[in-house]
């Protein structure tokens, strides 16, 4: 059994530790679209001036991602927070599997491969169509189709959801005009048919997670699946014809388009096909999968459930073996805080509203469905509005808060995780002032935990999983300017920033006579060996060294 030794400098604080993600909230480089900066937030300005404070790494390297060009995420970073160390992550695994060609020489490709070249049926792929590297990457889809031609698959489709989110809002063309161009080579020969076949907004359609609204995995399913939606004879059309009916919509939230070919769906899901979902990311895959795979169904009326030979990039959840054939194994993450502390019988208490429910339990757990105690641990999920976050930046950041500062002032547990995701949800949504307002939602509420942590002589440990409220607009790289679009007006950014992260550690009680350690470039995985310190325990050696020291 693994196992925590108590410290021989500090006993614990006499209250909870409570760790406060405020998700999306970064450091911003310009001053310009960073409304973390322009917010009012006289709690978070206190805590930087008056507490122990840093930054962290919360992109790249640091958080196990191929390079650090590559934006942190949610996914990620609560792994490396809940972990304590840093693994390589889906976009480096997936990348790794293609070059060395491990993926295609795996059971399940072979498998799929097999299936449609014996029945003379459709190999489909549906998935994310950008390179943001978040969920998934399109050379790896680009890479499977050329495998596909070389092992002789005659007929591919292809099902797009549009991203916008975590790459500029309105790229869609783009990704489109470099994809059909290879597509022409590919197809360049009379037995190829790889083409386009279905698409839409991946807010809108297929890619709902933590069963917050099925109505959008429905939208998926029949656009891929049946063929039923809005008809266009192709995807340029389709992106062309939303944008001049709704002037300034996002990629992320554009409808459902089918594609047809002599007035038919182009390509529908049928008995005898192979479909591969590549993303890789397991959040907002999982309930897709779940379409594919379950006998019994009752979240919406699939209709006739084809008979098809159905893969995941990667498992997407390893403890209820979703789905059944992946391609590429997940990290193995094993040994995480929360592990650590059930072991060492302390009580923990993890909340955050729907939207990021499964980060702080599943991704924080190291990809991990249950508990490791069901007597030591309590896990509480706040209903999310179904409405655009835009609209309620405030999102559940109150209902979260108030149980919070019950939980601290019952004196039941001594580890309290809680993600506040205003921050990133509303700064997705490229809408500055709501942006603004949902950084102050989250700093008003972290004032209400600074007073109860100070009441129950607790410490507060408060920082991020990565940027984005923080990076509003795209600058140039060079000169720092602000991009203005066709219309002159200042460009928006949707996705995750590359910046560091805040860390604030408020010991009001002064007991544990905590202070700054030495150690020099850490990121998000030194929170766990941070939060094990505060508790009065040494972290194991492995972990990331934590921020401060006691004593």
């Amino acid at each position: 059994m693994i196992k925590l030794e108590k410290s021989d400098k500090f006993k614990g604080s006499a209250g909870p530790v409570v760790l406060v993600i405020m998700d999306g909230v970064g450091i911003g480089k310009y001053v310009e679209g960073d409304m973390v900066q322009k917010a009012e937030t006289p709690h978070l300005d206190w805590l930087k001036e008056n507490a122990i404070a840093s930054r962290l790494q919360a992109h790249g390297i640091a958080v196990g991602l191929p390079s650090d060009d590559d934006m942190g995420n949610s996914e990620v970073g609560h792994n490396a927070i809940g972990c304590g160390r840093v693994f390589d992550q889906g976009a480096s695994l997936v990348q790794k599997a293609i070059e060395n060609g491990s993926l295609f020489d795996g059971e399940v490709w072979n498998e799929l491969v097999e299936n449609v070249k014996t029945r003379e049926s459709c190999l489909h792929f549906i998935g994310l169509f950008s390179d943001g590297n978040v969920h998934s990457n399109l050379t790896h889809l680009e890479s499977m189709l050329e495998e596909a031609k070389k092992e002789g698959v005659k007929t591919a489709r292809i099902h797009i959801l549009l991203d916008g989110r975590d790459v500029p809002p309105t790229s869609a063309l783009d990704y489109l005009d470099r994809f059909e161009a290879f597509l022409e080579k590919i197809n360049a020969d009379d037995d190829t048919d790889y083409r386009i076949a279905s698409g839409g907004g991946r807010m809108y359609i297929t890619m709902d997670r933590y069963n917050a609204n099925w109505t959008i995995v429905e939208r998926g399913w029949n656009a891929h699946v049946k063929g039923i939606g809005r008809r266009f004879t192709s995807a340029r059309e389709a992106i062309e014809t939303y944008r001049a009916e709704n002037q300034g919509i996002l990629d992320q939230d554009m409808h459902e388009f089918i594609i047809e070919s002599d007035g038919k769906p182009l390509g529908t899901i049928g008995d005898g096909d192979s479909v591969i979902f590549f993303n890789y990311r397991g959040d907002r895959a999982i309930e897709i999968s779940r379409a594919f795979e379950e006998p019994e169904f009752s979240e919406f009326d699939r209709g006739s459930l084809p008979d098809v030979k159905y893969a995941g990039m990667m498992q997407y959840d390893g403890d209820l073996h979703i789905p059944e054939k992946f391609l590429v194994s997940p990290p193995a993450i094993d040994r995480t805080m929360s592990e650590y502390l059930v072991n060492a019988g302390v009580r923990q208490f993890a909340i955050s509203e729907t939207q990021k429910f499964g980060h702080v339990t599943y991704f924080f757990n190291g990809n991990r469905s249950g508990k490791f105690d069901d007597d030591l641990e309590t896990y509480e999920e706040i209903p999310s509005d179904i409405v655009p976050f835009e609209e309620r930046p405030w999102m559940k950041g109150a209902e979260i808060t108030d149980r919070v500062v019950e939980i601290i002032e019952g004196g039941e547990y001594r580890f309290v995780r809680l993600n506040y995701p205003n921050g990133d949800m509303v700064g997705h949504t490229g809408v500055v002032l709501a942006t603004e307002i949902a950084v102050e939602t989250v700093d008003l509420c972290v004032g209400r935990l600074m007073r109860a942590v100070e009441d129950a002589d607790g410490i507060l440990v408060v920082s991020a999983d990565h940027g984005n409220s923080d990076d509003m607009f795209a600058h140039d790289k060079k000169s720092g300017a602000v991009k203005l679009d066709e219309n002159k007006k200042r460009e928006s950014k949707t996705a995750h920033s590359l910046n560091p992260v805040p860390v604030y550690i408020y010991d009001p009680a002064g007991t544990a006579g905590l202070r700054l350690s030495e150690e020099k470039g850490l990121g998000i995985s030194s929170l766990a060996a941070t939060c094990m310190t505060c508790l009065g325990f040494t972290p194991p050696e492995d972990y990331t060294p934590s921020i401060v020291t006691a004593g």
